[in-house]
């Protein structure tokens, strides 16, 4: 018991502390920010990056804008590849050794997003104890650490090359989290780094069933998997039959506005949930509110922001403003400089303004169409792909297509649904559908994971649309002409369920 009043008294001490310093960048946000910009821009001016765009001669923000280009990965990739083959200095200060693997790019399987000792530290680890801090902040008589946290990373193998790791956020996560956190975390790490799914959902499974678990912590679509598999296993009516002392669920990664219902239902009681924003290039904001749908922007984790207007959005002439310039409800696409050696990076994601004073945001989508209900990072480019493959092989023509998610429902998974208007129809139409969903598999290893033994995703269920279907819709809608376009891709059901009810 002393030990862990002590343990007790040391962790309030360390709230108070970073409260404080959180309540510090929410009044003074503008000076939090420039103080992360010059700061980093000093770190790396002798790095090949910082000479080639003359980061010594940056005295504002304006030289900034002016002389370092905004890119993406694909223009960014040349660096990173020299940082993975063990070259120093390249875009931040020594050698990176680790690099976080995650889909999305239009050329590429996997990108390697590089995590510094500054990045995991200052960043990842920093946003950890700050959740924390602020749920026993807003929650005085919390048990959370009277109990375990149950946590549910990705696909946690570390693989070397170039004297250089890299693999899944998690797992780089888990290989260095320090030891306290391992003796009020399960499943254990060695159960956490193992890489094939159904032996690791086994054993957690095994693992965790008789814990006292209180928190949860992961993707909302695989959390579900995970508890799911848990009452199977156990036979109990409810979650919480097997965890009564679970209080919160810290979800981030996907939207959990499918899921909530859905949460209620299994769990069995009334719990708080806590939305996160982290990814592989960063964490970038908590929940600082009880029952809240947004997040507060975290200003000091090295990690400087800046943002495009949707609206003005131009990829040929890409303009960014500061954080002092941002309008309450405008989509903004962003961009980050961070202490991982990323500079003036567009990510993908938009994000809205819900508060100026402090800085909160809710995140509104992607710069390009998509589908994100499970993790499974869908992009446009991906489906145009696997379409060519399929048509290819079964001599098909497509005139017009939509896609959106079959949401999970009473311990089922999820499944891609898609409406499909054939030029010319294909000669097998079940090669078309495998050949589409192998293809996207190949090339997009988020939606591959997803789909592994269907764990998560299901194959993907094709429909016919009739003659002239997507032309009568988008007449109904007053959405003909040139400059209107059918929406390829959504992460709701918006538009394809008027469309299959149009399609009867």
């Amino acid at each position: 018991m002393a030990t862990k009043a002590l343990f007790n008294m040391a962790v309030n001490w360390f709230i108070r502390q970073r409260i404080d310093q959180i309540q510090n960048f929410m009044k003074h946000p503008i000076e939090t920010q420039n103080g992360v910009l010059f700061s980093q821009l000093f770190h790396a001016e002798e790095t090949e990056y910082g000479k080639k765009f003359g980061f010594k001669d940056i005295s504002s923000y304006r030289d900034f804008q002016q002389q370092v280009p905004i890119v993406n990965y694909e223009e960014f990739e040349p660096y990173i590849e020299k940082a993975r083959q063990g070259q120093k200095d390249i875009s931040w200060p020594g050698v990176i050794r680790q690099f976080a693997k995650s889909s999305g790019t239009t050329n590429a399987k996997s990108k390697f997003i590089p995590i510094s000792d500054e990045s995991l530290e200052e960043c990842h680890y920093k946003a950890g104890k700050d959740l924390i801090s602020i749920y026993a902040n807003n929650h005085p008589d919390n048990q959370l650490f009277l109990n375990k946290n149950l946590r549910l990373g990705g696909s946690a193998e570390l693989y070397e090359s170039f004297n250089t790791k890299f693999g899944d956020l998690s797992a780089i996560l888990i290989e260095n989290l320090p030891f306290w956190v391992e003796i009020t975390t399960v499943p254990s790490k060695k159960t956490s780094l193992m890489s094939e799914w159904e032996t690791k959902l086994k054993a957690i499974v095994s693992e965790v069933k008789n814990q006292d678990v209180g928190s949860l912590t992961g993707v909302p679509s695989w959390m579900m998997v995970l508890l799911q598999r848990i009452l199977t296993e156990t036979g109990k009516g409810n979650i919480s039959d097997i965890f009564p002392n679970l209080e919160v669920f810290f979800h981030g990664g996907i939207s959990f506005k499918p899921y909530r219902e859905q949460y209620k239902k299994i769990i069995g009681k009334d719990i708080n949930y806590y939305e996160i924003y982290n990814a592989s290039e960063g964490f970038f904001g908590i929940q600082d509110r009880s029952g809240s749908d947004e997040m507060l922007l975290m200003l000091d984790y090295g990690i400087f922001y800046e943002f495009i207007p949707m609206d003005k959005f131009d990829r040929n002439n890409l303009q960014a403003i500061p954080l002092e310039e941002v309008e309450l409800g405008k989509n903004y696409a962003v961009v980050i400089s961070t202490n991982g050696g990323l500079w003036r990076y567009l990510i993908g994601d938009t994000v809205k303004f819900t508060s100026l004073s402090p800085h909160r945001i809710q995140i509104s989508g992607r710069t390009k169409h998509y589908i994100n209900a499970f993790g499974e990072e869908l992009m446009i480019d991906n489906v145009e792909t696997a379409l060519k493959k399929a048509c290819d092989a079964t001599e098909a023509h497509v005139l017009d297509y939509t896609g959106a998610p079959v949401f999970m429902s009473e311990g089922k998974s999820g499944a891609h649904e898609w409406l499909i208007e054939f030029a010319k129809h294909p000669n097998n139409f079940e090669a078309f559908s495998k050949i589409f969903d192998d293809t996207l598999k190949s090339i997009n290893s988020d939606y591959e994971a997803k789909r592994y033994l269907n764990m998560t995703l299901n194959p993907p269920i094709i429909h016919t649309a009739k003659e002239k279907l997507f032309y009568q819709w988008m007449e109904s809608r007053g959405k003909l002409g040139g400059q209107n376009k059918v929406p390829r891709l959504s992460n709701d059901r918006e538009y394809i369920d008027p469309l299959l009810e149009l399609n009867k």
